[in-house]
């Protein structure tokens, strides 16, 4: 495990990853993000291919963070807030195994948290019977996606993507 002064990195798939990208640039401790493609079977995807849906990528958000400011655990609380986890392959309008809801960990520790805060919302009754489809998986290759893509929303302004507020 890394030092406590030291980054780390958290790894996010919750659809669309503008929104996803916008919600964690928020954060206070979070010291960087970048949007990009992970979890697939070919290497330096393209959007375009990523979203045939025939690469296995998943639209990702890769997070720098201080852990003395903002705990792994916290980044877990954002992630479950920020998109409906129990849609299977699928956030909003947007439908595909890119868009899939994901956890890719960095590190036993994170994997534990991420597994232990999945199970706590589970049992929380917040979804009812529905069931959470996110999975928590090891962090791969990430393949960063083109400049545009990159806090699109700081550039373009918010519209298309549909991902919860943090306040809600």
């Amino acid at each position: 495990m890394q030092d406590a002064g030291q980054f780390r990195t958290a790894t996010f798939a919750a659809g669309c990853f503008w929104g996803v990208e916008a919600a964690f640039r928020q954060v206070k401790g979070v010291a960087g993000t970048r949007v990009g493609y992970t979890g697939g079977n070919i290497t330096e995807p393209a959007y375009e291919q990523v979203c045939t849906g025939n690469t296995g990528h998943a639209e990702a958000v890769e997070v720098t963070f201080d852990p003395r400011i903002v705990p792994y655990e916290q980044l877990l609380e954002i992630f479950w807030r920020i998109h409906d986890p129990t849609q299977l392959n699928r956030q909003g309008p947007d439908i595909g195994t890119n868009y899939r809801s994901a956890i890719f960990y960095h590190s036993p520790e994170q994997k534990a948290a991420a597994t232990a805060s999945r199970d706590r919302l589970q049992k929380s009754g917040k979804y009812g019977s529905k069931k959470i489809a996110t999975e928590i998986v090891p962090a791969t290759e990430f393949w960063p996606a083109e400049e545009y893509h990159q806090q699109y929303y700081e550039k373009c302004g918010q519209g298309y993507c549909v991902t919860r507020q943090l306040d809600e």
